[in-house]
């Protein structure tokens, strides 16, 4: 990677990749984009910025010509919570705005990176551990569009020659980008309430797995993905990854370690609980570190840590952990 565009740079991922790329490869070589534009956001305001609608093929080429752009890294989609709302709409972006980013991919000669997701699975796909190569017949909108995104990505690769990459994301969890509509998301929210009121309500039920990574870990796999010889990559869309799994329980167990009054109850989301419910309990990433070295570093209790530690300080509140990890 020397000249990258970041689409969706303003999103979850986005933008701490957005950061780190311009820490690792110079501002100047990383173009961020989204659809809109935030004034106060570091993504905006530290290094190269345009907006761009991920549905205009035309604008996206012109940016990769005028910035001689080598690796398109292409986060702009709707997530499942949210898809769920707007099946059509989520269609149409998810898979219309891939399908530019993978043209423009062609004609440029760019390396292309764009997420999947543990959504990619469905009821029918084994539970525990489940296997890199497996059943992928989703019941939502956001898996549909992921499982067709991984083909079409496979496909512009034996078909045109273009160098895509993948990954296979569980829940990310950040204190630096609120999330957009996930079902994951209460594994951000808590962190959020056991700061400001000490306790928090659950819309996943008790007892429902599902595999997370801090997003350090992420933005660090996709960077190695990235760099890594093409030469061992046989699943290049797309990797599982995975660092943990757990269910609102441990996650709250976690929390107090450090803040021992918390405390957390239930108000089942029917229709996150669903989604939640077809995704595995856990993730076999066996594959990630055979072909690239995949390594995450935190676990559950090093991480919140971190995110007590870090949303403290953004939210100006008092916090003394009672505990170190």
């Amino acid at each position: 990677m020397k000249k990258i565009l970041v689409t969706g740079s303003l999103g979850q991922i986005g933008t701490e990749l957005t950061i780190r790329l311009r820490e690792l490869y110079g501002a100047e070589n990383v173009l961020a984009t989204d659809i809109r534009h935030v004034d106060d956001s570091p993504v905006v305001n530290d290094g190269l910025y345009a907006t761009l609608d991920v549905m205009d093929g035309e604008r996206m080429q012109k940016l990769v010509n005028d910035y001689q752009i080598d690796t398109i890294i292409h986060l702009a989609a709707l997530l499942s919570a949210t898809a769920e709302e707007k099946p059509l709409f989520a269609w149409n972006l998810n898979m219309g705005g891939l399908l530019n980013a993978l043209e423009v991919a062609r004609h440029s000669n760019c390396q292309l990176f764009t997420p999947s997701s543990i959504g990619a699975f469905g009821p029918s796909t084994p539970k525990d551990h489940t296997p890199q190569d497996t059943i992928q017949r989703p019941n939502t909108m956001y898996g549909v569009t992921k499982v067709s995104a991984e083909l079409l990505c496979d496909y512009y690769f034996t078909k045109f020659g273009v160098d895509t990459r993948g990954l296979r994301f569980p829940g990310l969890i950040s204190h630096k980008a609120l999330p957009g509509g996930g079902t994951t998301d209460y594994a951000v929210d808590i962190y959020y309430e056991a700061l400001k009121h000490q306790k928090y309500t659950s819309y996943i039920a008790k007892g429902t797995y599902m595999d997370m990574m801090y997003m350090p870990d992420a933005i660090d796999a996709i960077i190695k993905l990235m760099e890594a010889d093409p030469s061992g990559l046989k699943h290049r869309n797309a990797f599982n990854i995975t660092a943990m799994s757990f269910d609102p329980e441990e996650i709250a167990a976690s929390i107090r370690k450090y803040i021992p009054a918390f405390t957390m109850d239930y108000k089942v989301d029917p229709a996150r609980q669903q989604i939640a419910d077809s995704w595995p309990n856990s993730i076999d990433a066996t594959a990630a570190k055979e072909e690239w070295d995949f390594n995450p570093q935190y676990d559950l209790d090093r991480m919140t840590k971190s995110m007590l530690e870090n949303l403290a300080n953004k939210l100006g509140v008092e916090c003394r952990l009672m505990e170190s990890v």
